[in-house]
């Protein structure tokens, strides 16, 4: 058992009887134990194998040399506000006290910050306060039928066997009446379900849509009526898309903190506590499983290239997304890899002018977002990005970069007008001198938008959604098709 600081202790009668709050998909639709790891493993990856030992000494060692090492922020958390605002009607009738399998390390801020709580029971390192444990202690301290407990499992049913009232978080169908076959059920909250439309959010699929890179070396080769390369393409399109919404989910859970800060980002599945955390790291291995086996049907090259964009992006998930100006250099590198893979994927050779381009204007597209990031920072108060190297005072610099990267896209594109390569795949290569100009505008209206911070915080989300930008697209498809 563990007190908050400076609290009396209390003796409970009939006529207060303590309500016991498990706090783990409870009072919090997340699990500590989870949210900890995770933010372990986000910072020292190496320590997974720790991990390992540590669960070999007991569920409660291992909670406890986890939460010996992180520092989670309480006020970030995804409470249950319906349950919360309850509790809170409660707090002037009885004692409140938060009883909780997570350790006492983690446990203790999360009572002081609600507000709450006249005292905590948490795991210690020795004792894992779950199921029966939690039912024996919670009955030496109170007495048989001497509290009410708060729930939300099934582990919980043999605490509330020994309760004199249940309170169920009803975070599946069956629970309030197998709760009710062993105590009297009191209170019922809802609780967070998990739907394959909030999956289908946390997995990104609208942002799969950036995978029609792949295409493009198809369409500069002019081989779309190769059926062959057509076929390549599209499976190259489909294990990208598995693989990316791998790293997501990855991305996502490593990055609960950051995103519970972000005005938009907090509404994640993951950061919102719609989806368990613990199905996350099945469903991110599964998908890319299934995205590797889809690649080992094409050419060698495309796996490496695959393998590489993974490795890449996981990298930047883990720590290069925090390294100034490397972080947008990788960035476009990663847009710049499905255009390889797409390459590999036709069994095509490189294009020096292709990667050129890609490079600069997707760099130029990576300092856009982290702009938006900071504008949005600076608006509202901060001096930094959550997550992020920068600080505010880095805009009028990441400003003038980003726009220079998407004038030199420009360039390179005029340098391929004229080079020996353009004359070789098209009749009329005078005629893309026109999309010089297009290039500009867009490039030039994307950053005037992102000034005026009406950016939203993917350029590429942005420029899909953009009527202006559609429209300079087909313009653009119309200029290439005269020019062949």
């Amino acid at each position: 058992m563990n007190s908050l600081p400076d609290t009396n202790s209390f003796v409970c009668d009939q006529h207060t009887m303590p309500l016991c709050v498990d706090l783990d998909g409870s009072l919090i639709h997340s699990d500590l134990l989870v949210e900890s790891a995770l933010l372990l493993l986000g910072k020292q990856p190496w320590m997974l194998f720790g991990m390992l030992v540590w669960l070999l000494k007991g569920k409660a060692h291992l909670k406890e040399q986890i939460a010996r090492r992180v520092e989670l922020d309480p006020s970030a958390l995804p409470y249950n506000q319906e349950l919360l605002a309850w509790l809170r009607s409660q707090q002037s009738k009885r004692p409140l006290i938060l009883c909780t399998a997570s350790d006492a390390r983690l446990a203790i801020p999360v009572a002081k910050h609600v507000g709450v709580f006249d005292d905590v029971m948490a795991s210690d390192g020795k004792r894992n306060l779950s199921g029966r444990n939690k039912a024996d202690a919670l009955v030496e301290r109170f007495g048989e039928h001497g509290f009410d407990y708060v729930g939300n499992a099934d582990v919980d049913l043999a605490v509330w066997q020994r309760a004199h009232g249940a309170i169920v978080v009803e975070a599946s169908a069956h629970l309030s009446s197998a709760a009710s076959r062993v105590a009297q059920v009191k209170q019922r909250f809802p609780a967070h379900k998990a739907t394959l439309r909030t999956w289908l959010k946390a997995l990104r699929v609208h942002q799969w849509v950036k995978n029609v890179l792949v295409f493009l070396p198809l369409l500069a080769a002019h081989r779309i009526f190769d059926l062959a390369a057509v076929a390549g393409t599209v499976l190259s399109f489909l294990c990208f898309g598995l693989c990316a919404s791998s790293v997501y989910l990855t991305n996502d859970l490593l990055d609960l903190t950051a995103d519970r800060h972000h005005h938009r980002k907090r509404s994640r599945p993951f950061a919102a506590g719609k989806l368990p955390l613990a199905a996350g790291p099945v469903v991110a291995a599964l998908l890319l499983v299934c995205g590797f086996a889809l690649a080992s049907l094409l050419d060698v090259k495309f796996v490496l290239t695959l393998a590489a964009y993974y490795v890449l992006t996981t990298l930047y998930s883990l720590h290069l997304k925090r390294v100034v100006m490397l972080d947008v250099i990788v960035l476009a590198m990663l847009y710049t890899t499905r255009i390889l893979a797409g390459t590999a994927a036709i069994q095509g050779k490189h294009s020096f002018w292709l990667m050129a381009f890609s490079m600069f204007i997707f760099l130029s597209l990576a300092m856009v977002k982290r702009f938006t990031e900071l504008l949005g920072a600076q608006k509202a108060g901060k001096v930094t990005a959550k997550g992020r190297g920068y600080d505010v005072d880095d805009i009028p610099l990441i400003q003038s970069l980003g726009s220079a990267s998407g004038y030199l896209a420009v360039l390179v594109l005029a340098q391929y007008v004229e080079s020996t390569a353009s004359s070789m795949l098209y009749r009329h290569p005078h005629y893309l001198w026109l999309l010089c100009p297009l290039l500009l505008y867009w490039i030039s209206r994307t950053w005037a938008i992102a000034h005026r911070g009406v950016m939203h915080d993917d350029p590429v989300v942005f420029a899909l959604k953009d009527k202006v930008s559609r429209i300079l697209l087909v313009i653009a498809a119309a200029i290439v098709a005269i020019s062949i």
